[in-house]
């Protein structure tokens, strides 16, 4: 029998190649990450996919799951003795090799697989690894599913089966291009920055960009796990200034960044500025609502107010749906209401049927991007960015808190915003008109100035995010009554960025 996995750090060498060590924090609300060899051992995650497919068989699922991962120094080792766990519990594994994580995506439905467990940590400093699971196409798991698949593998409680088999997918990869390349060719010339922070998809987009007509300019597209310039993350304002300078350079007219697995894409405009995924958003839903009137977009918490009162979405008789932060919640409720697409802050976007399977895939993403802009030849991407309502929004900034402590922080903070709106308190100046809390809180005042505190579901940290339609002044203004708050925890470290 497989022994328990120690929910703790194993303190000697020994336990350490005999005992799977797996740290009960690194099961998150809808994937798993963890620090490779200080918070997870290669026992561990043998344990690991022993559990997965455990919770495979409680959930009545085809044992039968893709797998693939990213480009890391340890990520093949790692997704290997996933594989040995998965086997061990009787599933068939299909391996598709290197992969971004909506090849992966892709592959349950081209392969007709129920289930996939993708070993990647996205854009995670390196040291970090990580699975993203699902077994409901093109769902993937969220906190129930991962909760009970915590319970399992800390427990032990292991389903051993006989029937378990391996195969590879011999290049699977021309078979994902081949899908997204289907397509008309755009009729504009277009250059494109493609940057890819040296992360897996700089394997993959460049050329798929170049095959629908685009002609393309690789920023750190070389594959380097070291990640030796800045982390793959779009959401990252180092990585947007690398790509806003490129763009400057070579004249092209528009900039877009992959992160670490390619499921999101971050935007440059053509005078090299950086536009928040929110924003292009709403960019994309003026653009889709055109082709779909009345479509349904659902957007996340720390997205702009702009989907909600743009003239032009409300004129294409646009409804959306604010929702949860995560891509598991997202897509979920893509797939609920059957909404024409999702919009995440961080760049996640999930196209759904007719123009996508609902999966979130940000070379997809840079697909509609390039074929708005096609559809608008005479336009700039900064013209289309002109266009929008002004309102003065931050980054998402991520001051640290620890895993065990961030969501007692944010329940603070949510108690004290109640107390203000239930004694008419003022928050910078203005009554709170409303208080959102399907995710953390997003407080609103009257002028429309809000700001948002959630726990991030991935790292130790918590979330903030602020907005506000009628100045930069009252966006600032509002950080600094949000951070007062915040202070008032000690838990609560320094920021990543600020504003």
């Amino acid at each position: 029998m497989f022994p328990k996995p120690a929910p703790l750090l194993i303190p000697n060498t020994y336990d350490y190649e005999t005992r799977p060590m797996v740290k009960p924090t690194g099961f998150r609300e809808y994937d798993a990450r963890w620090i490779f060899e200080r918070e997870i051992n290669l026992m561990g995650v043998q344990a690991l996919g022993l559990g997965l497919g455990t919770l495979l068989s409680e959930m009545g699922v085809k044992p039968e799951l893709v797998t693939g991962h990213d480009f890391r120094s340890y990520s093949a080792s790692i997704k290997q003795a996933l594989i040995i766990g998965l086997m061990a519990s009787g599933v068939k594994v299909h391996d598709i090799g290197l992969a971004l994580s909506p090849m992966a995506y892709f592959a349950q439905f081209e392969l007709d697989v129920p289930a996939v467990a993708m070993v990647t940590a996205s854009h995670n400093d390196n040291g970090w690894t990580g699975v993203k699971m699902g077994a409901q196409r093109p769902v993937t798991f969220g906190p129930d599913e991962m909760s009970r698949l915590k319970d399992i593998v800390l427990s032990g409680a292991f389903r051993y089966a006989d029937g378990g088999s391996y195969r590879f997918v011999e290049d699977f990869a021309s078979r994902y291009i081949a899908d997204l390349v289907n397509r008309p060719r755009i009729k504009r010339k277009l250059k494109v920055v493609a940057a890819c922070g040296n992360g897996t998809a700089g394997a993959f987009a460049p050329q798929i960009l170049e095959r629908i007509g685009c002609e393309v300019v690789p920023l750190d597209a070389d594959l380097d796990f070291t990640f030796p310039n800045y982390n793959p993350n779009p959401e990252d304002m180092e990585m947007l200034h690398a790509m806003a300078a490129k763009v400057r350079e070579c004249g092209a007219d528009v900039g877009l960044g992959f992160d670490g697995d390619g499921d999101r894409c971050g935007v440059v405009d053509n005078l090299g500025e950086e536009i928040f995924a929110d924003k292009i958003g709403v960019m994309l839903a003026r653009d889709l609502s055109k082709l779909h009137p009345g479509a349904t977009f659902v957007v996340d918490v720390k997205s702009t107010g702009l989907f909600a009162t743009d003239p032009e979405l409300l004129a294409q008789g646009v409804k959306a749906d604010y929702w949860k932060t995560g891509h598991s919640y997202i897509k979920r409720r893509v797939t609920d209401l059957k909404a024409l697409a999702g919009f995440e802050k961080s760049g996640h976007f999930f196209f759904n049927a007719p123009v996508g399977r609902g999966y979130d895939d940000g070379v997809l993403t840079a697909i509609h991007i390039v074929e708005m802009l096609d559809r608008n030849p005479s336009k700039s991407m900064h013209d289309l960015y002109a266009e929008l309502p002004k309102t003065w929004g931050s980054p998402t900034m991520s001051p640290h808190c620890d895993d065990e402590k961030k969501y007692g922080v944010v329940d603070k903070a949510l108690a004290h915003f109640e107390a203000m709106r239930r004694d008419g308190s003022l928050l910078t100046g203005q009554k709170i008109r409303d208080l959102v809390t399907v995710n953390g809180v997003r407080v609103t005042v009257e002028d429309g100035t809000w700001g948002l505190v959630r726990a991030s579901s991935n790292k130790p940290e918590l979330v903030v995010v602020v907005e506000s339609p009628v100045s930069e002044k009252r966006m600032r203004e509002m950080f600094a009554e949000v951070d007062a708050i915040l202070r008032e925890s000690p838990e609560v470290g320094a920021y990543n960025q600020t504003i």
